[in-house]
């Protein structure tokens, strides 16, 4: 009944006056910690614990380190405790910490904009068989992760990444993460404007720098000049896309408030135009505003998303120019839509100078060290000694020569790394999973691999654009949301009624053309000795349904729940 004179609406209880907490922003005096996390950051700054580690925990062992560094301030240098062996899907949120920990790191190593040089690849080669037994995954944040590191030998490793200048500095933690850039950055024939100089001014004015190492989550950063909007800039906390500004020329295109996780957000546009040598002082305007504004009370909101959904795009603008920046941004306008479908560089491509890159994809990421020293070797061979990580999970070798092109391409087929590969090796990605990870609830790595290999079984002529994304629990590190095929790694019942590994599948997400999340269907849950069949039988299923040229997500926003499930 509608509330009148006569019947007035029922009144809610005050609650008594108290002091608001605030939501943990420095910006407005709340400097008192309000989580474990901000006292532990606040007790000592993460980037301390280096000289720990080298002085007394890789002397004295895994037993020796303090449980604050352990799960926290380590990351601050790349490093993660990694999930105990047999411990399933079941117990992943139900064991305490130091039940889940196993006395092995994952241990990660930024390649700030994807750049490699043969020289390097060869050492993580070298690392990955001597300290981590092979292991040496590619991700889709251009990095490259190794398992079974033995604190005891964290030292020699940062000896010999750094001689060949590579770091681990701030791969994790609440920090500015590496910085992705176009993989193509400086040669591809259609760039509008190369970021690299951005990139390496960032990288030394903020990466390790302790006024930028306490912030209130990550940060991830992107800066692409390429036309093909090749580093999932929707999706990060800054991203700097190349566009032409009709009287200014080729400059940047400024997004913020990116991010996926379990509350996923598109970034958006600010309207600004950057030009490339204001790149480094605007991306300090952002990060100190998410230093100074961000949410610290919750770690669920501490993500600058929450802070721009609040606020909003003009408000974030407002605030950057007069209390950061102090001028104003140039107004700009937004990028076009990419013209290739595919954003992974995969095959041969021509290059600005007339030479050739190459690119090539591993099933989901999983390389070895072995594999990465042998494409040391041939990029030495048929380059100029320079390679390149992908946001795709994907490697590149460029600057070969064009009688060189077919012996490479030869090379790379050999060792089972595709360069003309299906849609379904070059579209499907997955993160660490069960096998390591201890977030996950399944397995993911072979799993992917399986898929692909039954899918180009099953599904040969199949030659549309597709994205398969597969995570081992909620948080997205493998972008489900925005995947055509998005696979979210839970616990399901089987027909018998057993509970056994399985996924939520989400349905037409997208970047680049049309951004957007996957569609959720009510009650559509696989379990994964299922997932061949349910992918093979929606993927038919579009193939019979579709119009001519209709993508998959545009087929999935109009199709039946019956004909997606």
């Amino acid at each position: 009944m509608a509330a009148t004179p006569e019947n007035p609406a029922p009144t809610t209880p005050r609650r008594k006056p108290g002091r608001h907490r605030g939501e943990g922003q420095w910006a407005v005096g709340h400097f008192t910690p309000l989580n474990g996390n901000e006292q532990f950051k606040k007790d000592d700054d993460g980037l301390n614990v280096r000289t720990r580690i080298e002085t007394i925990y890789s002397k004295r062992g895994f037993d020796s380190i303090d449980p604050n560094d352990l799960r926290g301030r380590m990351r601050w240098w790349g490093l993660y405790t990694q999930r105990r062996q047999g411990i399933d899907g079941g117990k992943t949120a139900i064991l305490e910490p130091e039940e889940l920990d196993d006395e092995y790191f994952m241990l990660r190593v930024r390649v700030d904009g994807g750049r490699l040089t043969t020289e390097q690849l060869r050492v993580i080669g070298e690392i990955s068989q001597e300290f981590a037994r092979g292991t040496a995954d590619l991700t889709d944040r251009q990095n490259i992760q190794y398992h079974w590191i033995r604190i005891e030998d964290v030292p020699e490793i940062w000896n010999r990444l750094e001689a060949v200048g590579l770091s681990t500095t701030e791969a994790c933690g609440d920090t500015p993460r590496v910085i992705l850039g176009s993989p193509v950055a400086g040669i591809a024939a259609d760039e509008i404007i190369d970021g690299t100089p951005a990139i390496d001014e960032i990288q030394r004015r903020f990466i390790g720098n302790p006024a930028f190492s306490n912030l209130p989550r990550k940060f991830k950063s992107a800066v692409s000049g390429s036309p093909q909007l090749d580093v999932a800039h929707e999706i990060n906390d800054i991203a700097f896309v190349g566009v032409e500004h009709p009287e200014h020329g080729p400059g940047f295109d400024l997004w913020v408030g990116g991010g996926l996780s379990t509350n996923p957000k598109l970034g958006v546009r600010l309207g600004a135009w950057v030009p490339l040598d204001e790149v480094p002082d605007v991306f300090e305007g952002v990060i100190s505003i998410f230093r100074d504004y961000g949410y610290r009370r919750l770690r669920t909101r501490a993500r600058l998303k929450f802070l721009v959904a609040d606020w909003g795009p003009e408000k974030f603008r407002q605030v950057l120019q007069d209390e950061y920046l102090k001028r104003e941004l140039l107004d700009g306008p937004a990028p076009e839509q990419p013209k290739e479908v595919w954003r992974d560089h995969l095959g041969v491509h021509r290059q600005n100078d007339g030479r050739f890159y190459v690119g090539f994809a591993p099933r989901v990421g999983r390389v070895d060290g072995a594999t990465l020293s042998k494409i040391a070797e041939l990029a030495e061979t048929h380059g100029s000694g320079r390679l390149r990580t992908t946001a795709e999970q994907k490697l590149i070798v460029l600057d070969v020569a064009e009688d060189r092109v077919d012996s490479l391409v030869a090379g790379l087929e050999a060792l089972g790394l595709k360069v003309n590969a299906s849609p379904f090796r070059r579209g499907t990605m997955a993160c660490t999973g069960i096998e390591f990870c201890k977030l996950a609830i399944v397995e993911t790595k072979a799993r992917g691999a399986s898929l692909i290999d039954e899918l180009e079984r099953r599904i040969p002529e199949f030659d549309e654009p597709i994205t398969i994304n597969i995570n081992g629990c909620p948080n997205s590190c493998a972008r489900i949301q925005v995947a055509d095929i998005g696979l979210k790694g839970q616990l399901v019942l089987d027909g018998e009624g057993n509970q056994v590994e399985g996924f939520q599948v989400h349905l037409g997400g997208a970047l680049g053309l049309e951004a957007g999340f996957g569609r959720k269907v009510r009650g559509l849950k696989v379990t994964s000795a299922e997932l061949p069949d349910y992918v093979e039988r929606v993927l038919t299923r579009f193939q019979a349904e579709r119009t001519e040229g209709e993508r998959f997500a545009a087929w999935t926003a109009r199709a039946s729940e019956e004909a997606l499930s």
